[in-house]
């Protein structure tokens, strides 16, 4: 049975959870042990932009393929909700599919990062028509991946149809 977008949502503020507790860790790590952290930050956007990816995204996307991968199966959310992602063998992901899915999800969450990167040092500038448009495709994959999670016969998100993967509920370990 596959996975109801709700079950994925719970599972994924699970998952939320231990994304914050690492966040955390960062912030005491750049704020109050290593504030020479925070240099890396001024100046050029692309440095900034990489090294929020470095400390941030890689870690977090790693955390997602090797967990929905074949390395361990489920993420904390998901085990926790009882669900996993198979793909359409309903085998478990080997690891190079778990990268394919991995970022095709997180594609609005990166152009998210770029987009807040470029307006924080537009300061009071106007705003380019491009920020403009690469918000509204931030949304519009959002509510894509939202709806398609909803609506498909399948329950699966734009980016597990673009993946061939699915979510479906199984029995707890």
């Amino acid at each position: 049975m596959n996975a109801t977008f709700m079950d994925r949502f719970k599972a994924f503020l699970f998952d939320y959870l231990l994304i914050l507790v690492y966040l955390a860790i960062l912030v005491v790590f750049g704020v109050f042990l290593f504030p020479s952290i925070q240099e890396l930050f001024s100046g050029s956007l692309i440095k900034a932009q990489f090294v929020g990816f470095m400390m941030v995204t890689l870690p977090i996307s790693l955390y997602f393929i090797v967990c929905d991968s074949i390395i361990i199966g489920q993420t904390f959310g998901k085990k926790k909700m009882g669900i996993q992602v198979f793909n359409e063998n309903q085998e478990v992901l080997p690891v190079l599919q778990a990268v394919y899915r991995v970022i095709l999800k997180f594609i609005p969450w990166e152009l998210s990062h770029y987009l807040v990167y470029r307006m924080v040092a537009l300061g009071d500038d106007k705003i380019p028509i491009l920020y403009y448009m690469i918000g509204g495709l931030i949304y519009a994959l959002i509510f894509a991946y939202i709806l398609t999670a909803i609506f498909t016969k399948k329950k699966q998100t734009l980016y597990d149809i673009a993946a061939r993967t699915q979510v479906v509920k199984v029995a707890s370990k």
